[in-house]
């Protein structure tokens, strides 16, 4: 069975393999719509007009892996443990995280770790602006991982060192930083969410490839600066370390265990409030990000397979 999820002029086909699972067929439409309303808050917009996700039912329980292709319009394959509860989804990030892959054209193998840095970065702003998570968490999240995408000894950049902290989280240290970047350049104007609008309104979506200087450079012309293109520039050849206790202290982030504390008197502090806020398009862009209507029980017999 098959159901069409249509959010703004999107539609999202959403299949469930057979299997013995607890959760109900609303409760996972549920959890796709969620996360297709935070990415297309995001984005002012769903990445592509359409997409199909398909649930694939495994042993045990939670979120297990997904996998997102550009073939066919986009394509997201996502495991699902037969005893998850509907809890555990309503704590995902991984569906979300895939879903922000459409939305960024398709890369060299050498430039993964922009990919899978975006999604890392994005995923959890996308879900406070979607008012589905707090930004104390998100902080607290990153003061935790962060780190793991410093460059280690032997590390000779971003575009030739493809472990997989410096793909996930050196990828999201790069967009973190360059975040930081354009906020003070554009006096917190625009912002990397900016760039990433841009990418994608020029037509840089996964069903695209793309050379990185080029969508970079798409992204510096939506905010006005070169942020993306230099620092590109420096770390693609370079393990450059990043500063993280003072950028830390500079937008008021206190560890405090496994919690944080936001000071609202840091230097920074308006710019880390920015990079989570909602875009100052939202409000005008409301029909783009909310659910229309949802055709369930569709039989997908004799569709065409996406293997």
């Amino acid at each position: 069975m098959t159901s069409t999820l249509l959010i703004g002029g999107s539609k999202i086909d959403v299949s469930i393999e057979a299997g013995e699972m607890k959760l109900t067929h609303a409760e996972l439409l549920h959890w796709v719509q969620t996360a297709a309303e935070s990415v297309a808050t995001y984005y002012g917009r769903y990445p592509v007009t359409g997409v199909q996700v398909r649930i694939i039912p495994v042993d045990g329980s939670g979120v297990r892996h997904g996998q997102t292709f550009g073939y066919d319009g986009g394509l997201i394959k996502i495991r699902v443990g037969e005893q998850t509860q509907a809890a555990e989804l309503a704590n995902d990030w991984m569906l979300t995280h895939e879903m922000v892959h459409l939305s960024f054209p398709s890369m060299a193998d050498e430039h993964h770790w922009i990919e899978e840095g975006i999604a890392v970065y994005v995923e959890p702003i996308a879900r406070i602006q979607a008012k589905q998570m707090i930004a104390e968490q998100m902080w607290a999240d990153l003061v935790r991982d962060m780190p793991k995408g410093q460059p280690q000894e032997g590390d000779r950049g971003l575009d030739h060192t493809h472990s997989w902290g410096r793909t996930y989280w050196g990828g999201a240290l790069f967009c973190f930083v360059a975040d930081v970047e354009i906020r003070k350049q554009t006096y917190n104007q625009k912002g990397l969410q900016d760039a990433l609008r841009g990418i994608l309104d020029a037509g840089g979506g996964i069903t695209h490839d793309w050379e990185l200087a080029r969508t970079l450079r798409t992204g510096d012309q939506a905010t006005g600066t070169a942020v993306l293109s230099d620092l590109y520039a420096k770390w693609k050849d370079n393990p450059v370390q990043v500063d993280l206790a003072s950028l830390w202290k500079e937008l008021g982030i206190v560890a405090d265990g496994k919690s944080v504390r936001l000071l609202e008197d840091a230097p920074l502090a308006a710019v880390r409030r920015a990079i989570t806020a909602p875009h100052p398009s939202t409000q005008t862009n409301s029909q783009a990000v909310s659910p229309s209507a949802v055709f369930a029980g569709r039989s997908i017999a004799g569709s065409r397979s996406r293997s």
